[in-house]
């Protein structure tokens, strides 16, 4: 019914736009950029050369990896240029949190959702890093921050699946106080013993228990 030709956010993959549905609901469109899968590709040719005469010419760096830094790279983006990945990824994560009332993921609308294009409810919110916008607005932003730190864990600790693309960019505090999140193109996943060890890595710290 209604589409914004301008940008509400920009990056080197896709651009947002809002939007209102023939049955008036507010969405938030990702497009992918015109032509990008080529405009990576040439990208990552260089990137794969540049590494491959880096470790021919200086074995000593060998241990840093390059080419197996390159392949992640390569992996990370080919996920990303697909948006059914991410909206699977955003589905995931909204249904690990569908009874947490403090953790908002934006619901995928799959009927206008492709390969190149992705189609969410429209999140609208206070940037997590305005601290005078949340105070103004009513929230307290220890207890924003509390919460966010408790959504983290959860997603790390608990499910081993979490957003890898934390910024003040991609998370928001509603009127409500909920934090909401958006841009799911970057994903993690942590086996369990390795949450064991971040855990206790992380206990270890706060406890100033150095030895353990």
């Amino acid at each position: 019914k209604e589409f914004d030709v301008v940008a509400v956010a920009a990056a080197s993959i896709a651009q947002v736009h809002y939007a209102v549905t023939l049955d008036g609901q507010k969405v938030a469109v990702k497009v992918l950029r015109p032509n990008i899968e080529k405009a990576f590709n040439r990208d990552l040719n260089l990137l794969n050369w540049c590494a491959d005469l880096i470790e021919r010419a200086k074995p000593e760096l060998r241990r840093l990896k390059l080419r197996k830094v390159v392949e992640t790279l390569s992996a990370t983006v080919e996920l990303e240029m697909d948006l059914r990945f991410e909206a699977a990824a955003a589905a995931e994560l909204s249904e690990n949190f569908k009874d947490d009332p403090d953790f908002k993921v934006p619901e995928v609308d799959w009927g206008r959702t492709g390969k190149r294009v992705m189609t969410t409810e429209r999140v609208e919110g206070i940037s997590l890093d305005d601290r005078d916008a949340i105070i103004t607005a009513g929230h307290n932003p220890l207890e924003i921050t509390e919460k966010a730190a408790k959504i983290t864990f959860k997603q790390i600790f608990r499910d081993g699946f979490f957003h890898a693309d934390v910024h003040p960019g991609n998370l928001f505090v509603t009127h409500k106080g909920v934090i909401a999140a958006v841009d799911f193109g970057i994903m993690g996943r942590i086996d369990v013993q390795t949450r064991r060890t971040l855990g206790e890595l992380l206990l270890a710290f706060l406890t100033r228990n150095y030895r353990r």
